[in-house]
This record gives C-alpha cells, structure tokens and sequence, in this order.
C-alpha cells in the first residue's frame, strides 16, 4: 500500500519560501529597526526635527503666545497724577500705565482691604454682616488722628458690622476702620499683619501696611498693584459694587444705634459718597478715594459698559488743595473715557476641542481642553465676527500627563490673527503595551516616508 506524500503549502509559518526562518528573521529585525528608528524620532533625537501642527486647512509652526499686544495703538491720554493704572477687570489686560511701580502711600485706599478681610471672614461663616460689634476707646471717633474721616462712633452705640462697612466705604471713616480690625483680631499691628498676608497670597509683594485706616504716611503701595487687588476685590465680592460703594450716602448713628437716653436727638449725620464719579461718568460703581499730605489725592475706580469693566487706580494726583483734587478727578475720567472709547472684552463661545490622536498610548485618544480662560482684551473696532481655528500637535505620543500641551486654537476677525489659546490634555494617557507601540511605530515611520 503506497503512503501519500504529505503537501505543505507556503505559509509565513512553513518551513520553505517566504516564510522561512531567515525571512522571519528579517521581518522581526525590520520591525524591530522601525520601532527604534520611530522611537528616536519620537523622543526628537535627529538634528532639526520639529513638530509641526497640523490641521485640515493649514500645517504652520507652532507659536505659543498669551501676550496682550494692540498693533496701532491709540494714543494715550496725559495724566498730572504721579502714577496710574488701567487694566481690563476680567482679563487684566494692561491698557495704560505710568510710573505703576513706584511706591506711594494708598490714603483712604487702605480701607478697601478692610473690607476685604471683613467680607472673608463673613463668607466663611465665622462672622455675619448684622453681628453687634463692639466699640473700644481706640475706635471712638474723638480718639482718631486730627483731620480724620469719621463715621461719628462714640461710647455706648450698638452698631453691626454691616453699618461699619458702610462707614469705611461711604464716610471712609477712620474710626470704623479701627472698629473693624479690633473686632478681627486682638490688636492694630495683628490685622495689619493680616492684611499684608493676604496681599502675600496674591502675590503682590510691593505693598505695605501697618494699620487699616490709611492715615500712616507708613502704608505704601503702587497702582499696579492696588489695580490688582481691586480686580480680586471685584471678582471675589461683586456685590459691595451695589450695596457697598455706589450707595449714594450713609447716615449715621441712628435712633437705634444711641443708648436709650439720646434716641429722641440722636445727631444723626448724612455723609455723602466721597467717590466725585459715582454718578458722574457713565458706569462708574466704585471704588474709594483717599488723600493724606504724604500721597496726595488718590482714587480707585471700576466701570462697566457694554459688558467691559475697567479698573484705574491714580496716586499722587498733588496735595496742593482742590487743585489736586480736580487733577485726581480728571485723571479718572480721562482715564476710563479712553479706555472705553478703544477696547473691549470679548467672550468667545467656543465648543470643547474634540479630543485629540494619541500614539502608543493605553488609549489612542485624549480628551483636550483650552489652557486658559477664554475672555480676551481688543481694540473697540475688532473682533465683530470671530473665526476659530483648532490646530493639534502631532504626533502626541504617550504617556502623556494631564496637562501635557496638544495644540492650540487661534482667533480671527476678518483683520487677521487676534489671540492664541494653548489646549492641553485633560487626562493622563498612559503608555501602551509593546505590540501597540510597535504598530504605532510603524505607521508613523511610513506616515513619514510617504508624506
């Protein structure tokens, strides 16, 4: 009985042809060499390899920039102060500037950050704005320097805290001042040392203060900095803008505040609002004025209009009477007029970038989002009609962090190229396994060849 011969047919696998154990070899040692040649230029190990970001209508370079510049910008308005600032609230975009580093005492300005600590403490819940606080001798009205603003505190008031706020924002009262921080903290030089804290911890390191009045030629600070503080002031308490320091007046004490035998003649007065704007120049809800013979006149100011709010903050405006008064008050309003005749903040409505191709990664896509705020500063006649664009890094190779850049979005108008926005990853990609890496590896080095 004849066997039959056995047929192997060619395979990768056989023994004979293509598949033989050379060829295997050789196959191996080729992916092999495409996964290192692949990995090297991953890791940017060739001379003058970039990467390029690419997207379906352009491949430009990537530029990654966050700077607020205006080609052709505006002349700016002449300022007799000796130092001033102007900044976007939302972005804080600088829009003017002069001499904004140079440290001078804040006056008056000083209260604002009384009212800051005050307010923090209320919102974490440890004080509330009707408490009954109570009034030491330090804090009486006839205990104040000579030629201090007072809310007429005396022995014997019941007053809330919420009626000291208005009396530091409104009479800018040095008395409610000193009732404020005594009732914060054990002494004048505590709260002083709060208050330099929390300028610490925004990281405004020029500023100074040694009481919460603004009396002491001792406190100092510079515009940009004080702009600064007004910005978080504004955006951490958006309510002391109504109820705080666009209130018209205060009157102050009461019947209710006097002991039982003076309600029938209390003495009340009414201190109007020391802000010359409030009322005056379109928009203007704030901030505070201030003048010792040290600074001069000083004033922060905040505006709104149109859905734009600007911060100015003048120091140093001469202490040489009304005169000075009238410089600080024109400084001001030439200030924000200007700033309101050619700028703007735009608030793009952009959706979330679709996430982006990840290789050699546990997974081969990652999610992105925009490394910064979206709400940016223009010139007034920009930005009616915005065009976005996505761009991505590629290749973006894991493991990548959370955070790790993956491109960009740029923002047009039909004038040309208004903001960059960079986009990073909003999770972690980890590294893939070898056969994963592999196969990537191996598009990507053919990817280049036949690009």
């Amino acid at each position: 009985m004849m066997k039959k011969k056995r047929t192997e047919k060619n395979s990768v696998f056989s023994r004979h042809g293509t598949g033989s154990l050379p060829v295997r070899i050789c196959v191996f040692f080729l992916a092999g060499l495409v996964f290192a040649v692949s990995g090297a230029k991953d890791a940017g190990l060739f001379a003058g390899d970039t990467t390029g970001v690419f997207t379906d209508e352009s491949a430009n370079g990537f530029i990654s920039a966050s700077v607020y510049g205006f080609a052709g910008e505006p002349s700016a308005p002449e300022t007799g102060s000796r130092a001033a600032y102007l900044m976007d609230a939302e972005t804080a975009a600088p829009l003017y500037e002069k001499n904004s580093g140079e440290e001078i005492p804040p006056a008056s300005l000083t209260k604002l950050v009384t009212i800051h600590l005050a307010l923090m403490e209320v919102e974490t819940g440890r004080r509330r704005l009707d408490e009954t606080v109570a009034l030491p001798p330090a804090a009486w009205a006839r205990n104040q320097p000579p030629r201090s603003s007072l809310m007429f505190l005396g022995p014997g008031q019941t007053v809330t805290l919420r009626e000291l706020l208005m009396g530091l924002a409104v009479s800018s009262g040095n008395d409610a001042a000193a009732a404020v921080a005594l009732h914060l903290a054990p002494g004048i030089d505590e709260f002083a040392a709060m208050m330099n804290n929390e300028f610490r911890s925004l990281n405004l390191f020029k500023t100074h203060f040694v009481e919460p009045s603004g009396i002491s030629e001792y406190n100092s600070t510079t515009a940009k900095e004080f702009a600064l503080f007004c910005r978080a002031y504004i955006a951490l308490h958006p309510e002391t803008l109504a109820f705080l320091h666009s209130a018209p007046s205060f009157a102050y004490p009461k019947a209710e505040n006097m002991p039982l035998i003076y309600r029938a003649d209390p003495g009340t007065r009414v201190q109007k609002n020391r802000n010359p704007l409030l009322g005056v120049v379109p928009g203007v809800d704030g901030l505070k004025t201030g003048y010792i013979d040290e600074a001069g006149y000083n004033i922060a100011l905040t505006a709104e209009r149109d859905g734009t709010r600007l911060i100015a903050v003048i120091l140093g405006a001469p202490a040489t009477g009304s005169a000075g008064e009238r410089i600080r008050n024109a400084d001001g309003t030439a200030l924000l007029e200007w700033g309101f005749a050619h700028f703007k903040t735009l608030r793009p409505l952009l959706d979330a970038p679709a996430p982006a191709r990840v290789w050699k990664g546990a997974r081969n896509t990652a999610a992105v989002t925009f490394a910064e705020p979206l709400p940016f500063t223009v010139q007034a006649h920009r930005g009616r009609r915005l065009f976005a664009a996505i761009e991505y890094l590629d290749p973006l190779i894991a493991p990548l962090p959370a955070g790790s850049p993956a491109g960009r979005a740029v923002l047009s108008d039909s004038a040309g190229e208004l903001r960059v926005i960079p986009l990073v990853t909003a999770e972690e990609v980890t590294r893939g396994h070898f056969f994963r890496r592999l196969w990537d590896s191996i598009h990507l080095f053919f990817r280049e060849v036949f690009r």
